[in-house]
């Protein structure tokens, strides 16, 4: 559906060749040291600021800097495993905050051991500079998402094709070296700066891509590397996004069938597909006319995608969904679309570095009628997201810049690595992982049997959080015969929430408030 993008530094160059990545070892000059100063929130008072210029080129380590924000938590304990680098995914997600929350959440005997550092990736958030290509981009209420008229696809081509433009206006010369390679070599720029010799990593949704790139081209320098929710390699980026909309329409069927067991609460009847039906029926009113101004089809969309992404969500999206089907009552749809809305969660920022780092990363369909027959072919097998996820990634069928060869992420070179995956994952398939334990040799993947949410460990999931815990503290990974190593039940489902507002789900579950969206 979305992916997201990140950091990484040497002036030893990475050549991408042929579709692979050689791993070239860090020569560099170290970085000038970081200054700490304090920057501590209610929720994380222990977090510490710095930044750290990096070549914009790392072919070229003393043309012109660019700057990242980096956040810590520093270690406690006496002797020390050195940093943890940790990533929320995106591309284009912030993961200073993310620093605290990892530290907070991770036993303290495992925190205590690691300077915990999260950083915001070249273009996003605190990071000099920051990309925003079209202010209000998304400024509802947009074009309805599936094409039914001629109008409507000129319409969503329209902003697609001027979006692109804008970015390549107003950043020609960021485009080129906002790429999940030039991410990666960031990172290892923080690495030497931090005066470490190795690195640990901990990344969700398009993180593990990211650190996969960064173990690629660095290997040696990786201690522990912990990848949850993860991105298929061979797909990036266009055939993932088709993938992603079976697993989309999948969870939104999860929904529909979890309000059914419910329906003394919601009454919306015991039958998911008639249930669905009324959904449908929903989606082409507010295509006709959006409630109160401000939520139509498109806005729809992106409301009950996030329940995709976490079924914390479940109750208020059924509740919204409720009031309007029984009374036409919109008030609890618009407050939903505010709360959780999916394009709220990086705000502009975010799907500017998204937009550039995956168009940039590998090729994608050029030709328009291409895009056209898939988008098609997706609506008729999935239908509640394929044309809003088309839109959304539509810009790089128009991209300024050209693209990189995809990366080759394969490695035998690593020490062994940890792997999370849901089964009913939406944002990151499956197969995705399983994929990624056979690339990255002595690697480990522990499955949330029947979980469907993303970004699964430090969520509440006690057996996942021991394998994360033992790993981290002693490097012990489980061995396994199967296509898994280790398998965990999956947490509860929700039960139905009345009065309160949706983002009391954030709330409940940090995490999935600081992933945001789009993997």
């Amino acid at each position: 559906m979305r992916t997201r993008a990140a950091l990484l530094c040497a002036a030893a160059a990475a050549a991408v060749l042929a579709g692979s990545v050689t791993a070239v070892p860090a020569q560099a000059a170290r970085p000038a040291g970081l200054s700490w100063k304090k920057c501590g929130t209610g929720d994380y008072p222990r977090l510490q600021c710095a930044s750290l210029k990096v070549p914009l080129d790392h072919a070229r380590p003393s043309g012109r800097q660019i700057t990242l924000a980096l956040s810590r938590v520093p270690h406690t304990a006496r002797t020390s495993q050195g940093p943890l680098l940790v990533n929320p995914g995106g591309p284009g997600g912030s993961g200073l905050t993310l620093a605290g929350f990892v530290a907070s959440e991770l036993p303290k005997s495992v925190a205590a051991r690691y300077d915990v550092i999260g950083f915001d990736p070249r273009g996003v958030g605190r990071s000099r500079p920051a990309l925003d290509c079209v202010p209000g981009h998304f400024t509802p209420v947009r074009p309805v998402s599936v094409p039914a008229t001629p109008a409507l696809e000129r319409a969503n081509l329209d902003r697609a094709r001027s979006f692109a433009a804008a970015c390549g206006r107003r950043y020609a010369d960021l485009l080129p070296y906002l790429d999940t390679v030039s991410a990666a070599k960031d990172l290892d720029a923080v690495r030497r700066a931090l005066g470490a010799s190795r690195i640990s990593y901990l990344g969700y949704s398009y993180g593990t891509y990211l650190g996969a790139v960064y173990a690629k081209l660095f290997p040696k320098r990786v201690h522990r590397l912990v990848l949850d929710s993860i991105v298929d390699p061979t797909g990036v980026w266009y055939r993932d996004n088709l993938g992603q909309d079976y697993a989309f329409d999948d969870r939104h069927r999860a929904l529909m069938a979890w309000i059914a067991r419910y329906d003394t609460t919601y009454r919306l009847g015991r039958d998911p597909e008639r249930i669905g039906a009324r959904w449908y029926a929903m989606r082409t009113a507010l295509a006709k006319k959006p409630a109160r101004g401000e939520v139509g089809a498109a806005e729809l969309e992106d409301t009950f995608m996030p329940g995709a992404y976490f079924n914390g969500y479940w109750p208020y999206l059924a509740e919204a969904f409720a009031a309007y089907v029984h009374r036409k009552d919109t008030g609890p749809l618009v407050k939903a679309y505010r709360d959780i809305a999916a394009v709220d969660a990086s705000g502009d920022n975010g799907y500017s570095v998204y937009t550039a780092v995956q168009c940039r990363d590998a090729p994608w369909p050029r030709d328009w009628n291409r895009w056209r027959a898939d988008g098609w072919d997706m609506h008729a097998k999935a239908p509640m997201m394929a044309w809003n996820n088309a839109w959304y990634n539509a810009p790089c069928a128009f991209w300024p810049t050209g693209p990189r060869r995809q990366v080759d992420i394969a490695n035998k070179a690593l020490p062994p690595a940890l792997l999370f995956q849901a089964t009913d994952d939406a944002a990151t398939p499956y197969a995705g992982g399983v994929t990624v334990h056979r690339l990255l040799a002595r690697s480990s993947l522990v499955v949330e049997e029947g979980g469907g949410n993303h970004g699964i460990t430090l969520s509440g999931n006690a057996c996942l959080d021991k394998h994360l815990a033992a790993y981290l503290g002693s490097g012990r990974v489980p061995r396994g015969a199967g296509p898994a190593d280790a398998v965990c039940a999956k947490s509860p489902d929700p039960k139905p929430v009345k009065g309160r507002s949706a983002s009391t789900a954030s709330r409940g579950s940090t995490l999935h408030g600081l992933l945001g969206f789009r993997p």
